[in-house]
């Protein structure tokens, strides 16, 4: 087996692990997740993303089974790295082109995690719409990851593919993230509802599956009168994995904007889906005092639409992905600082 084959099985098998700790280990007890145990778990995945940077960082070349320059050479032009090579050094080159992948590993984690507070809005309206228990949430979410997950996978590597071989889709994606910036700008201060009888979700699943009335504590499944039935529960599960499949289809387009290797747009992907949950109960009693993110993560999908569609007049003008990273951070710092500056009004009340 190649390096590069051990390199991913040994990433895949970090993630089942992982997840086989947090559903075994954490939730034994199902309880509702407290701010500080939310924040503890939230640094740990920020720490090995972190872990995972200096690793590329020092090691990147692995990644791809990359042992002269001849091959360096051949995987830059592959995936487009920005980046120049000292032709017949290949430490030197080696050194150069690990730094780039940690960057570009660390700028598509950087948005993938930003935009993954969108994810957050909708997921609170989802349990709020359905009445979900707060102590069922951390299992609704995990099991949310795991489909997640593998949903990305063929999502990443189809987009690969298709990219590889017809350069014309980057446009497209461009002009799709610059559609979806402006509208989400446009629909900033728009409320959403969820209903939940009238869901599209709720209503193929009804169409399909025998539901249940009401919740039968954590189960997604439950059997009465001979016939197996699934849950409220697993009807929340269901609109969750919807909902996020709805979100790849921005967040992952974005992340190509930044790299083009398949493998660093599922890693940065991965590593903030992975801490997506704890993020989640991080800031769900905080959310909403964030109201200028959504103005910011518009801007930011404009920004980098933008940039997909001028990748290659940005390339010859030198615009690298320190660039990107910095107009990233700066983006999402001036719409935090904004709302905590300028806190929202509240609506007044009137009374009869």
């Amino acid at each position: 087996m190649s390096n590069e084959l051990l390199f991913f099985a040994g990433f895949i098998l970090f993630i089942v692990l992982m997840l086989s700790i947090d559903l075994g280990v954490f939730n034994k007890n199902e309880h509702v997740v407290s701010f500080k145990e939310a924040a503890i778990m939230s640094a740990v995945w920020v720490a090995f993303a972190i872990g995972f940077y200096f690793i590329l960082l020092t090691e990147g070349q692995i990644l791809h089974n990359i042992t002269n320059y001849a091959e360096l050479e051949a995987v830059t032009q592959k995936n487009l790295h920005n980046i120049t090579l000292i032709p017949g050094h290949f430490a030197e080159s080696t050194h150069i082109y690990n730094q780039n992948l940690a960057l570009e590993f660390i700028t598509g984690y950087l948005i993938e995690y930003a935009l993954s507070v969108d994810n957050i809005f909708v997921m609170v309206l989802i349990f709020t719409a359905f009445g979900v228990n707060e102590r069922y949430y951390h299992r609704v979410l995990v099991w949310g990851i795991i489909g997640a997950i593998v949903m990305r996978f063929l999502f990443i590597f189809l987009g690969a593919t298709l990219i590889s071989r017809f350069e014309w889709i980057m446009y497209v994606f461009g002009a799709f993230l610059v559609y979806t910036g402006i509208m989400m700008f446009l629909n900033r201060n728009h409320e959403e509802k969820i209903d939940p009888k009238n869901h599209k979700v709720v209503k193929l699943a009804s169409k399909y599956f025998r539901v249940h009335p009401e919740f039968v504590g954590h189960s997604f499944f439950v059997r009465r009168n001979g016939h197996r039935y699934i849950t409220p529960l697993f009807l929340v599960l269901l609109i969750v994995e919807f909902t996020d499949l709805i979100f790849a289809v921005d967040s992952i387009p974005a992340i190509f904007a930044i790299t083009k290797d398949p493998y660093i747009v599922f890693f940065s992907n991965i590593f903030a889906i992975l801490g997506l949950r704890s993020m989640f109960f991080l800031l769900v009693n905080v959310i909403h005092k964030f109201h200028y993110l959504k103005t910011g993560l518009s801007f930011l999908l404009i920004f980098i639409g933008i940039k997909m569609l001028g990748h290659h007049w940005l390339a010859e003008w030198g615009f690298t992905t320190t660039h990107s990273l910095l107009i990233i951070v700066l983006i999402l710092t001036v719409s935090v600082v904004a709302s905590l500056m300028f806190p929202q009004k509240r609506k007044a009340t009137t009374h009869a």
